[in-house]
């Protein structure tokens, strides 16, 4: 019994939240930074390519309802991400926190996924820019063949575009996160503008008749071939569509004034988005029928259907930069998330080394980006992409729990930002993230189960000899 309780005390113990971080990363980033890191990473793959998917396969023009219920359970978590970044800080996102709120070993199991979340999405939005990339250079006659645009399970050498554009953001993030955050406004910008072009010929080219039926599948539906369908299925789809929020909570140490900025970046950025998904996904059901847009392309092919091949082009060349914008957080956001949990001594403290003229993780920087560039050129990650969903729900349940558990623990603790009607919001968090990820299959299930049990061997024969809070 006392092994146990000795154990019990170990693997829950809790840092503190006025512990110092070493190695000290560059304040430079301001509130606008931040809500634009959070459009950067936000628009993207959701609304150039999921729209069109959900509102094919799954939930009609009622896709709009379907982008309103995944905003509605991301604002309650996004609430509770601002006041916990605002109060415990650190550069470590929902790991830091749990780390605060519930102990070690709930903060590995965090980390650990938010390291599948991160990764998996890079080497899957790569994928996915390849095929834009070369799409326009086949326009200008310069098309690479498919050996050089394919991983070897799809009859190819490798996706050289995949791989390289990931070394391309490697070099940008080794220079700093100023100059990173420069490119992703650049981007940001090009790709709003692209969106403002679709939004400004659909606008007049809306046909009402395409929004009948407006729910099709209703509200949730098993068809007989196990196939999930209806707003609340589409819900649990384009989730996708708004990861990468939570990654403004890993700039909190390069935040000039992190209690006032993040929170800003973060709901703002949120909100922003929410309003463009959705003006865009009844545009482009307004102007094709619904069942034409389940292709890899739909906001392009939409117009190319109404005859606006020229405004097809530009909206592409939005779609290079909004995915470019998109891996160039989601690394960023990674890469913060290893360095902390490396300081914290859960995994080598090689990692933890912060370079003092460029003020960022190169030895980080460096090894994931190789890793990452090796797996976008090599496998098609298909199916694995739908893991990213789950762990960031199960991320996002226990960040909403998070706030409450402080609010008991540590009441006096200084909070910049106060989640308002606190348990109420955050309990709704839970309870609608929770949700979502009970509409995902089974074999997602399956796979993040057996990705978790992966890493609770490593913590138990690494991390819980080699942390911080171990040795003190």
């Amino acid at each position: 019994m006392h092994v146990l309780a000795n154990l019990f005390k170990k693997v829950f113990r809790t840092k503190s939240v006025s512990s110092k971080e070493t190695g000290e990363l560059k304040r430079c980033l301001s509130a606008f930074d931040l809500t634009l890191l959070g459009v950067g990473a936000i628009i993207g793959t959701g609304i150039f390519v999921l729209t069109g998917i959900a509102a094919a396969n799954q939930a009609g023009p009622a896709v709009i309802l379907s982008f309103i219920v995944s905003g509605t359970a991301c604002a309650f978590a996004a609430l509770a991400y601002a006041e916990l970044a605002a109060s415990v800080g650190g550069c470590g996102s929902a790991y830091g926190y749990s780390y605060v709120a519930f102990g070690e070993i709930v903060a590995w199991i965090i980390g650990w996924i938010l390291l599948l979340e991160y990764s998996v999405s890079v080497a899957a939005v790569a994928n996915g820019w390849s095929g834009y990339f070369n799409n326009a250079l086949h326009a200008v006659g310069l098309g690479l063949p498919d050996v050089l645009t394919k991983s070897p399970e799809l009859g190819g050498i490798i996706n050289l575009p995949a791989s390289l554009i990931i070394l391309i953001l490697m070099g940008m993030l080794i220079k700093g996160a100023k100059q990173s955050a420069q490119l992703n406004t650049a981007m940001v910008f090009v790709k709003l503008l692209a969106i403002i072009i679709f939004v400004g010929v659909a606008m007049f080219n809306v046909h009402p008749e395409n929004w009948h039926p407006f729910m099709p599948y209703g509200w949730f539906n098993t068809l007989p071939d196990g196939k999930t369908v209806g707003v609340l299925a589409g819900a649990s789809l384009v989730f996708f569509a708004y990861v990468g929020f939570d990654a403004v909570s890993t700039a909190v140490e390069e935040a000039k004034d992190p209690q006032r900025d993040v929170p800003i970046g973060i709901i703002s950025s949120l909100a922003f988005c929410t309003i463009i998904y959705v003006i865009v996904a009844g545009l482009l059901t307004g102007i094709v029928p619904y069942n034409t847009l389940g292709v890899d392309h739909p906001v392009a092919f939409a117009l190319e259907s109404i005859g606006y091949n020229w405004a097809s082009a530009l909206v592409s060349t939005g779609v290079i930069a909004g995915l470019t914008t998109v891996m160039l957080v989601l690394y960023y956001g990674l890469t913060r998330i290893i360095l902390a949990m490396s300081r914290d001594g859960l995994i080598t403290p090689y990692l933890s080394h912060v370079n003092p003229n460029t003020q960022t993780p190169i030895r980080v920087i460096i090894i994931t980006g190789l890793i990452m560039s090796t797996a976008a050129g090599l496998v098609p990650l298909g199916a694995l992409a739908e893991l990213v969903n789950i762990g960031t729900l199960a991320a996002f349940v226990l960040v909403c729990l998070g706030v409450i558990v402080l609010r008991k623990r540590q009441p006096d603790l200084p909070r910049p930002f106060k989640n308002p009607f606190t348990p109420l919001f955050p309990a709704l968090g839970m309870l609608s993230c929770g949700a979502l990820m009970d509409f995902l299959p089974q074999q997602t299930w399956t796979r993040f189960l057996m990705w978790l049990g992966l890493g609770v061997v490593i913590y138990f024969v690494y991390s819980i000899r080699h942390s911080k809070l171990s040795k003190s």
